[in-house]
């Protein structure tokens, strides 16, 4: 009997024993104080780690339709919006905007890079109705600066809206004091969650967008939710997925127990140790700010070697799951999650199986070496 795998991917990733089996309790009626309870748990806890007093909508949704959500509710066919894309997922919120009808600039970024304020700044027009951007990009791996971004973005009329499906939990986001408009998240990453919440936080400033906004919603239209959260006994205008939130509520009771500031530690000191141990054993890290960049890490395959087939044998011969390169950098790289319920020996089963594939595929590997970079990255932090 085979074991189940072993998720080092951007997500989804593990999930918690203690989430699993509130997952797996009895279901709550979505209608009335049982649920209104839960719901309320979660919603406090999102704002708690989203560092936020702003309303939190919740979707039972991917983090993609969190933001579809943002992108419906506060804009009207013409609008004129800034994009910033990084990757993939920057490329993603092209498309939702296009899709309904926005005027879209695009600050369009070599993969692997950061986005940088001054260029947001230089790209900013007095009819710019919103700047979106990634907080974190999975495809790349890298973080951007939100914080310096922001401070180019606040004392303009534009609304700023973050995607932080990969970031919240794992990088710092200060929703209030860095005056983000729409957050939007998801709990398949940092969150330790399976997938299915979607959620944004909203600012007033967002709000009084919602009041003139008329693309057309119905499901992601965010006024029949806030009225339904707003409850004595909070709810969902349509049924939600009510074991998913109740392994939310747990999740976010885990991460109140460990502190959000040592869960960014954690994160920084995973991604420390998986850098160090790629490093170690030749490989070349890709994207610039690697020390931010602490949810995902992602390796240049080595010259000779397609990166999907270090993916591949690692899943067939360990049942340990890397990600490979998605979009322009299929083939051309891998890349190694450490975002969400990991902890050190996670690390170094996964650098001591890639050390072995790496070996059966013909690159020169001295064993034990990525191992050993790690446990002396794990021992520094004490």
């Amino acid at each position: 009997m085979r074991k189940p795998e072993i998720l080092m991917t951007p997500g989804p990733t593990p999930v918690p024993a203690e989430v699993l089996l509130a997952q797996a309790s009895p279901i709550v009626y979505h209608r009335g104080p049982g649920f209104g309870a839960v719901l309320r748990d979660c919603i406090e806890g999102l704002q708690w780690i989203m560092q936020t007093r702003n309303d939190i909508l919740t979707f039972t949704t991917s983090g993609s339709g969190a933001m579809e959500s943002a992108v419906v509710n506060c804009f009207s066919p013409g609008d004129k919006v800034l994009v910033v894309s990084v990757g993939n997922f920057g490329e993603r919120f092209q498309t939702i905007c296009k899709t309904y009808g926005l005027d879209v600039t695009v600050i369009d970024y070599e993969w692997g890079k950061t986005a940088k304020a001054a260029d947001v700044a230089a790209a900013l027009t007095p009819d710019t109705k919103g700047v979106l951007i990634q907080h974190s990009e999975t495809s790349t791996g890298v973080v951007n600066d939100i914080e310096a971004i922001s401070k180019v973005v606040k004392d303009h009329p534009a609304l700023f809206i973050v995607d932080t499906v990969s970031g919240l939990g794992a990088s710092p986001l200060k929703v209030d004091e860095w005056g983000i408009d729409v957050a939007a998240g998801g709990v398949q990453k940092a969150l330790m969650m399976s997938p299915g919440i979607g959620f944004v936080a909203v600012s007033p400033k967002a709000w009084d967008a919602y009041k003139t906004s008329t693309l057309p919603k119905f499901y992601f239209d965010w006024g029949p939710v806030k009225k339904s959260h707003d409850l004595p006994d909070p709810e969902s205008p349509y049924t939600p997925a009510v074991s998913l939130f109740l392994g939310l509520q747990a999740a976010i009771k885990l991460l109140r127990e460990e502190g959000i500031e040592n869960c960014f530690e954690r994160h920084r000191t995973l991604a420390r140790a998986v850098k160090a141990a790629v490093q170690a054993l030749g490989l070349e890290l890709v994207g610039e700010d690697q020390e931010r960049a602490v949810c995902v890490t992602t390796i240049r395959a080595p010259e000779g070697i397609d990166g999907s087939a270090i993916t591949k044998l690692l899943r067939a011969k360990f049942g340990i799951v890397f990600a490979p390169g998605q979009g322009q950098w299929k083939g051309k790289v891998f890349r190694i999650g450490h975002l969400g319920y990991f902890e050190r020996a996670d690390v170094l089963q996964a650098v001591a199986a890639l050390e072995m594939v790496l070996d059966e595929l013909g690159y020169p590997v001295k064993q034990g070496a990525g191992v050993a970079a790690a446990q002396d990255v794990f021992a520094q932090a004490g």
